[in-house]
């Protein structure tokens, strides 16, 4: 295996593919990238068994066809430490790959491409395509509701679900639900899937660079998505996630319109003196007026009110501050919708001027 490269070509899709490869690994192979060169195409791939990414880049010049496998981390360092624009020269000899560049020149172990794993050859299954920005948006308004580690494993990733001309991203940890919706022609089937945490977050990355349309092939084990020189591909986790349709409330008679920003910023100074552990606060709703109160096991207090435009009858109810600070900063518009029941029923919180998302907060018993 030989071939030349510029540097610039090269360092941004190799730490895209290098981002999924874990630093401690029980199999030394998958700490390395996959190296492939054939004909005039050098393809990059790195898995954690679970993600797989590969990156295809075209080269020119004196090429022999060849793979190999090299530590990611060590080859990423080496070029991000070389001057900008350098000239990259690498050259398979024996067991050990040479890389040169100006007065520079590393030797790196290999290990056989053989050792390297496949996630899956081939997707097949439902395939539509759609704008990165539609795409990272259902992933960036709904992922900060994913659980964190919980033992319902299911939960700890992001519920997609198909139906004819529409997408929609849902995520749970139990005690609070986003969902977020995209009108997509070119969806024809029903099916819902679970793309693990990790994947769901290594996904939003590439897509924040990713020009034109991207393909989705939503298969039965994995789900591939082919952007520009770059495919991801992430196993599906094996589980059934909730009926998240049944938790969202029905019954909400009090209708609460408030500025986004000023309601973030009193619970922000409320969320000081609030328990460190259980993060509660009290809201208590009264006509045009919305306090929020918090205390903590220090015997301290702390108090806001703010303006709201609300004509019901009074409420008092406890919510953990932390969530709703979350799904005020995964908003954009200037005004919230808070749509509320009873003191012991969830709430239903929405951006007026963006309908395709919905959060929903459970309450807390203070």
């Amino acid at each position: 295996m030989k071939f030349s490269i510029n540097r610039e070509q090269l360092l941004k899709p190799l730490q895209q593919v290098a981002s999924v490869v874990e630093r401690r690994q029980t199999l030394p192979v998958l700490s390395n990238v996959l190296l492939e060169v054939s004909a005039d195409r050098l393809s990059i791939t790195g898995t954690d068994l679970e993600l797989e990414l590969v990156a295809g880049l075209a080269i020119a010049g004196d090429i022999n066809e060849g793979e190999t496998t090299v530590p990611a981390r060590k080859l990423v360092d080496i070029c991000k430490s070389l001057p900008a624009e350098a000239e990259i020269r690498f050259e398979i000899d024996g067991e050990r790959l040479l890389i040169r560049s100006g007065r520079s020149r590393f030797v790196l172990a290999t290990l056989p491409a053989s050792e390297f794993p496949n996630l899956e050859e081939k997707t097949e299954g439902s395939s539509f395509n759609i704008a990165p920005g539609a795409l990272r948006q259902l992933i960036d308004r709904t992922a900060f509701s994913m659980a964190q580690q919980d033992v319902r494993y299911y939960l700890n990733g992001m519920l997609f679900e198909l139906r004819p001309g529409r997408l929609r991203s849902v995520a749970t940890d139990g005690h609070r639900l986003a969902m977020c919706d995209a009108e997509v022609e070119g969806v024809k089937d029903q099916a819902q899937v679970i793309l693990p945490r990790k994947g769901v977050m290594e996904l939003s990355r590439l897509l924040s660079d990713a020009a034109g349309e991207v393909e989705v092939i939503v298969g039965k084990n994995h789900v591939r998505v082919v952007a520009d020189d770059i495919s991801f591909t992430s196993k599906l986790v094996d589980g059934k996630f909730p009926e998240y349709d049944r938790v969202i409330p029905k019954k909400c008679d009090r209708l609460v319109n408030a500025d986004r920003e000023t309601l973030k910023q009193a619970l922000s100074r409320v969320a000081i003196l609030s328990n460190e552990k259980y993060r509660g606060i009290r809201v208590q709703l009264a006509e045009g007026s919305l306090s929020i109160q918090a205390n903590n096991p220090e015997q301290e207090e702390a108090e806001e009110e703010v303006s709201v435009d609300y004509n019901g009858a009074a409420l008092e109810i406890g919510f953990n501050v932390s969530y709703l600070l979350e799904v005020l900063n995964a908003m954009h518009g200037d005004t919230v919708e808070l749509q509320l029941g009873d003191s012991n029923s969830s709430a239903l919180v929405a951006d007026p001027s963006a309908r395709q998302a919905t959060y929903v907060v459970m309450p807390m018993r203070l």
